[in-house]
């Protein structure tokens, strides 16, 4: 009960702190006896929204679950124990060596036509410090440590507790960037019968048509399949002021290969065999505008390629990758996770695991909007939210005879929030319904106490 009530609280306020969110002093203090209880753990708080997303996964025949590693900084948290160093981070005050905070690794289930349906999978920790670390895990000696006892296994991690959530007839893919580049996890997904699409990193020694050679040579050898176009984030070349967003236009290339395992590395011989068959699609932006950096991704993946639409469908996958990018960035800057004062690194990682549920809902309602733009609004709204929202925004009392849709209850919300609705805005953001969601809590609950009133 008290799990579910703080989860109502914060869940009416994501962008309060605690003692705001929870409003009277008993119930502040509940929740920081929450998060304080070292028998709650973060799976078990995880564990009934990942009932619901498996619900949800069931509908669909295949989906992508997109794994991505994200650094939480609480470096001016002077007082929070527990933390570690988590690398660089953009603050004046804040260099490389004492840059401190936790580490949270989310894989998110999203539909192949882009709707997230939920978060499979979250770890959350803190990195020891170098000089506490054994000499195994240390920079020189990383090449010769097996993959179990890297940081980087939490891709592998990811993989094994996410694949048994899967429901049977539901094809998943799981989508990794080049950080996760590795041929054990490559292995993994072949001994779970598991499919994956991995941005490669490295120019791997391959086999192809009987002949030995390198991934990037090999490629550049095959004709090209065909190009398309895609829209494109533009990325910042030196000093040059670029675009938001263009079209880009692709040359694809695709192949079979076999991958060879580096005999130096440490692995499971078992599972990890000499070569592995894999898929390839390579794409690479022609005629990018001037002080604009190419586009190129070279994809692995098992699920078969056979034809240019083939290779096409996994490019927009590994396109839809910005989702689990963008889910970070509402918990981060839409939830503030980052302002929390709770003075120990368990308590966090309880708190950011609570928020991680709170921000997909947030983030799930933007793109629910336009996805199902048709469905009725009490699919995602209580029954006095959507009414109150209607007689606001029509200025009436009289209510309709049945709930609007969904596409104009998530505008009318974000126009709550600042979204003007012109004609060239396109649909609401995520930044827009926030502020709007804040505003509707409160219009809706006065609406219930007037018209309780006028009720009794």
């Amino acid at each position: 009960m008290r799990f579910q009530k703080t989860v109502e609280k914060l869940s009416e306020q994501p962008l309060s702190s605690i003692n705001q969110a929870c409003g009277s002093w008993a119930d502040t203090k509940g929740a920081y006896r929450m998060f304080d209880n070292n028998k709650v753990e973060t799976h078990e708080i995880l564990a009934p929204h990942q009932l619901k997303t498996r619900e949800r996964i069931g509908d669909q025949s295949r989906i992508l679950v997109i794994q991505d590693t994200s650094f939480i900084n609480y470096t001016e948290h002077f007082k929070t124990k527990g933390l570690g160093p988590i690398g660089h981070v953009n603050k004046k005050k804040a260099t490389k060596a004492d840059s401190q905070g936790l580490i949270m690794h989310t894989a998110l289930a999203v539909s192949t036509q882009g709707l997230p349906l939920g978060i499979l999978d979250q770890e959350i920790w803190s990195r020891e410090d170098e000089e506490q670390r054994p000499h195994w895990r240390k920079k020189a000696c990383r090449k010769r440590v097996p993959a179990e006892r890297k940081e980087s296994y939490k891709w592998l991690r990811a993989l094994m507790r996410t694949t048994p959530l899967i429901p049977p007839g539901v094809q998943a893919v799981t989508v990794c960037d080049r950080e996760s580049d590795m041929y054990e996890l490559i292995a993994k997904a072949e001994a779970l019968k598991t499919h994956y699409l991995i941005r490669s990193s490295w120019d791997r020694a391959i086999q192809a048509e009987h002949e030995d050679y390198y991934l990037w040579d090999y490629m550049a050898e095959l004709p090209v399949a065909g190009t398309f176009e895609i829209e494109a984030e533009a990325k910042r070349v030196a000093k040059q002021k670029v675009a938001e967003k263009r079209m880009a236009k692709l040359e694809v290339r695709f192949a079979c290969v076999e991958l060879r395992r580096n005999p130096k590395k440490k692995m499971d011989r078992a599972e990890c065999l000499a070569f592995m068959p894999s898929y390839v699609v390579w794409v690479k932006e022609l005629k990018p505008p001037q002080g604009i950096e190419p586009l190129e991704w070279m994809l692995l993946t098992n699920v078969p390629v056979k034809s240019f639409e083939d290779a096409v469908e996994r490019v927009n996958w590994y396109k839809l990758r910005w989702h689990i990018e963008n889910f970070h960035k509402v918990l981060k800057s839409g939830c503030n996770i980052e302002l929390c004062r709770l003075e120990t690194a368990e308590r966090l990682e309880r708190y950011v695991t609570l928020f991680s549920i709170i921000a997909w809902r947030l983030y799930w309602l933007t793109h629910i909007s336009r996805a199902s733009p048709d469905a009725s609004c009490a699919m995602v709204l209580a029954d006095h939210e959507w009414k109150a929202l209607y007689c606001k925004m029509k200025k009436t009392r009289a209510l309709p005879s049945k709930p609007p849709t969904i596409r104009e209850a998530i505008r009318w919300i974000a126009s709550l929030g600042g979204f003007l609705g012109r004609k060239g805005d396109g649909e609401p953001g995520i930044t827009t319904t926030w502020r709007g969601w804040q505003r509707l809590l409160d219009i809706s609950e006065a609406w219930l106490v007037f018209n309780s009133s006028r009720c009794g």
